[in-house]
Protein backbone atom coordinates (compact mmCIF):
# COMPACT_ATOMS: atom_id res chain seq x y z
CA UNK A 1 0.00 0.00 0.00
CA UNK A 2 1.30 3.37 -1.29
CA UNK A 3 -0.50 5.26 1.24
CA UNK A 4 -0.14 3.25 4.11
CA UNK A 5 3.29 5.13 4.97
CA UNK A 6 1.77 8.46 4.61
CA UNK A 7 -1.04 7.69 7.55
CA UNK A 8 1.62 6.31 9.86
CA UNK A 9 3.85 8.86 9.32
CA UNK A 10 0.47 11.19 9.80
CA UNK A 11 -0.34 9.25 12.60
CA UNK A 12 3.08 9.98 14.31
CA UNK A 13 2.50 13.33 14.18
CA UNK A 14 -0.54 13.55 15.39
CA UNK A 15 0.53 11.52 18.62
CA UNK A 16 4.10 13.27 18.91
CA UNK A 17 1.27 17.06 19.11
CA UNK A 18 -0.88 15.18 21.40
CA UNK A 19 1.71 14.87 23.78
CA UNK A 20 2.95 18.18 23.62
CA UNK A 21 -0.68 19.73 23.66
CA UNK A 22 -1.77 21.14 27.02
CA UNK A 23 -4.87 18.81 28.94
CA UNK A 24 -6.99 21.48 28.40
CA UNK A 25 -7.04 21.57 24.55
CA UNK A 26 -10.31 20.76 23.05
CA UNK A 27 -10.24 17.37 20.99
CA UNK A 28 -10.05 17.86 17.34
CA UNK A 29 -12.91 18.43 14.86
CA UNK A 30 -14.64 15.74 13.23
CA UNK A 31 -12.86 17.52 9.61
CA UNK A 32 -9.68 17.22 11.32
CA UNK A 33 -9.88 13.50 12.07
CA UNK A 34 -11.23 12.93 8.56
CA UNK A 35 -7.94 14.66 6.79
CA UNK A 36 -5.53 12.32 8.88
CA UNK A 37 -7.02 9.02 7.63
CA UNK A 38 -7.42 10.69 4.35
CA UNK A 39 -4.17 12.67 3.43
CA UNK A 40 -4.39 14.83 0.35
CA UNK A 41 -1.23 16.61 1.62
CA UNK A 42 0.26 16.88 -1.95
CA UNK A 43 -3.47 16.66 -4.08
CA UNK A 44 -4.34 20.07 -4.93
CA UNK A 45 -6.92 21.99 -7.81
CA UNK A 46 -4.78 23.53 -10.02
CA UNK A 47 -4.27 21.87 -13.85
CA UNK A 48 -2.30 18.24 -13.97
CA UNK A 49 -0.46 17.54 -16.86
CA UNK A 50 2.17 14.63 -18.27
CA UNK A 51 4.09 15.36 -21.36
CA UNK A 52 4.45 11.28 -23.35
CA UNK A 53 4.80 10.96 -26.59
CA UNK A 54 2.85 7.83 -28.02
CA UNK A 55 0.64 6.38 -30.24
CA UNK A 56 -2.00 5.06 -28.20
CA UNK A 57 -6.37 4.40 -28.20
CA UNK A 58 -8.51 5.03 -25.86
CA UNK A 59 -9.75 1.70 -25.00
CA UNK A 60 -12.63 2.47 -22.02
CA UNK A 61 -13.09 4.81 -19.32
CA UNK A 62 -14.62 3.41 -15.91
CA UNK A 63 -15.56 5.44 -12.69
CA UNK A 64 -15.54 3.78 -8.66
CA UNK A 65 -15.78 5.41 -5.54
CA UNK A 66 -13.30 4.70 -3.04
CA UNK A 67 -13.61 5.63 1.10
CA UNK A 68 -11.50 8.99 0.30
CA UNK A 69 -12.08 9.92 -3.36
CA UNK A 70 -14.11 9.06 -6.68
CA UNK A 71 -11.90 7.82 -9.15
CA UNK A 72 -11.96 8.25 -13.07
CA UNK A 73 -9.76 5.21 -14.81
CA UNK A 74 -9.17 5.66 -18.79
CA UNK A 75 -7.86 2.77 -20.26
CA UNK A 76 -5.41 2.99 -22.90
CA UNK A 77 -4.38 0.37 -25.65
CA UNK A 78 -0.62 0.77 -25.58
CA UNK A 79 1.74 3.15 -23.65
CA UNK A 80 0.62 6.65 -21.35
CA UNK A 81 -0.40 9.23 -23.75
CA UNK A 82 0.09 12.78 -22.66
CA UNK A 83 -2.60 14.19 -20.97
CA UNK A 84 -4.16 17.31 -18.52
CA UNK A 85 -6.87 18.11 -16.21
CA UNK A 86 -8.09 20.86 -14.83
CA UNK A 87 -11.34 22.64 -13.82
CA UNK A 88 -12.80 24.57 -16.03
CA UNK A 89 -15.93 27.14 -15.67
CA UNK A 90 -17.94 25.24 -18.77
CA UNK A 91 -17.23 21.85 -20.47
CA UNK A 92 -17.43 22.31 -24.19
CA UNK A 93 -17.18 19.88 -27.31
CA UNK A 94 -14.17 18.98 -28.61
CA UNK A 95 -14.53 19.48 -32.11
CA UNK A 96 -18.10 21.62 -31.94
CA UNK A 97 -16.89 23.90 -28.75
CA UNK A 98 -20.57 24.33 -27.79
CA UNK A 99 -20.88 24.29 -23.97
CA UNK A 100 -22.28 21.22 -22.73
CA UNK A 101 -24.90 21.88 -19.28
CA UNK A 102 -23.85 20.06 -16.11
CA UNK A 103 -25.41 19.01 -12.53
CA UNK A 104 -22.64 19.43 -10.26
CA UNK A 105 -20.98 22.69 -8.74
CA UNK A 106 -16.76 22.41 -10.95
CA UNK A 107 -16.27 20.95 -14.09
CA UNK A 108 -13.37 18.92 -14.31
CA UNK A 109 -11.90 18.40 -18.22
CA UNK A 110 -9.73 15.95 -19.02
CA UNK A 111 -7.92 16.01 -22.53
CA UNK A 112 -5.64 13.14 -23.67
CA UNK A 113 -3.52 12.74 -26.44
CA UNK A 114 -5.28 9.59 -28.15
CA UNK A 115 -8.19 8.85 -30.67
CA UNK A 116 -10.81 6.54 -29.48
CA UNK A 117 -9.94 2.84 -30.36
CA UNK A 118 -12.16 1.85 -33.82
CA UNK A 119 -15.38 0.49 -32.72
CA UNK A 120 -15.53 2.65 -29.26
CA UNK A 121 -19.01 3.93 -28.14
CA UNK A 122 -19.33 4.94 -24.31
CA UNK A 123 -22.87 5.06 -24.89
CA UNK A 124 -24.75 8.17 -23.57
CA UNK A 125 -22.92 11.65 -23.80
CA UNK A 126 -23.67 12.33 -19.99
CA UNK A 127 -23.84 9.30 -17.87
CA UNK A 128 -25.19 10.41 -13.97
CA UNK A 129 -23.28 8.80 -11.52
CA UNK A 130 -24.48 10.08 -7.73
CA UNK A 131 -20.99 9.43 -6.53
CA UNK A 132 -19.97 11.49 -3.13
CA UNK A 133 -17.87 13.58 -5.71
CA UNK A 134 -18.65 12.98 -9.15
CA UNK A 135 -22.11 14.10 -10.51
CA UNK A 136 -21.68 13.23 -14.01
CA UNK A 137 -18.95 11.84 -16.80
CA UNK A 138 -19.43 14.14 -19.87
CA UNK A 139 -18.12 12.73 -22.98
CA UNK A 140 -16.81 15.46 -24.84
CA UNK A 141 -15.13 13.88 -27.48
CA UNK A 142 -12.66 12.61 -30.03
CA UNK A 143 -11.26 14.78 -32.55
CA UNK A 144 -7.78 15.13 -34.61
CA UNK A 145 -6.07 12.73 -32.46
CA UNK A 146 -7.32 13.83 -28.84
CA UNK A 147 -9.62 12.54 -26.79
CA UNK A 148 -11.72 14.91 -24.45
CA UNK A 149 -13.94 13.75 -21.45
CA UNK A 150 -15.60 15.78 -18.22
CA UNK A 151 -16.71 15.53 -15.09
CA UNK A 152 -18.90 17.02 -13.50
CA UNK A 153 -18.25 17.32 -9.37
CA UNK A 154 -19.91 18.40 -6.24
CA UNK A 155 -17.35 21.47 -5.72
CA UNK A 156 -13.79 22.24 -6.91
CA UNK A 157 -11.67 19.80 -4.98
CA UNK A 158 -8.26 18.12 -4.72
CA UNK A 159 -7.23 15.81 -7.27
CA UNK A 160 -4.58 13.71 -8.28
CA UNK A 161 -3.93 12.77 -11.72
CA UNK A 162 -1.11 9.59 -12.73
CA UNK A 163 -0.48 6.79 -14.88
CA UNK A 164 -0.19 3.07 -14.36
CA UNK A 165 1.25 0.44 -16.67
CA UNK A 166 -0.57 -2.19 -17.85
CA UNK A 167 -2.36 -4.87 -18.11
CA UNK A 168 -0.88 -6.08 -20.66
CA UNK A 169 0.35 -3.98 -22.78
CA UNK A 170 -2.03 -1.04 -21.61
CA UNK A 171 -1.84 1.72 -19.61
CA UNK A 172 -4.06 3.77 -17.36
CA UNK A 173 -4.95 7.34 -16.71
CA UNK A 174 -6.45 7.56 -13.51
CA UNK A 175 -7.77 10.87 -11.88
CA UNK A 176 -8.98 10.83 -8.12
CA UNK A 177 -11.10 13.67 -6.91
CA UNK A 178 -11.01 13.91 -3.54
CA UNK A 179 -14.59 13.61 -1.02
CA UNK A 180 -13.12 16.90 0.99
CA UNK A 181 -10.18 19.23 1.50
Amino acid sequence: MRHGKIGIALGAVAAALLVVTPASAAAPAPAAQASTSCPTVYWGSLAKTGSLSTHSTVQDLRTGRHLCFDRLVIDLAGPAASYSARYVSELTGIGSGLPVATTGGANLEILVQAPTAPGFNLGAKVKNLGYTTFRQLIWLGSFEGQTKVGISTRARLPMRVFTLAGPGDGSRLVIDVAHHW
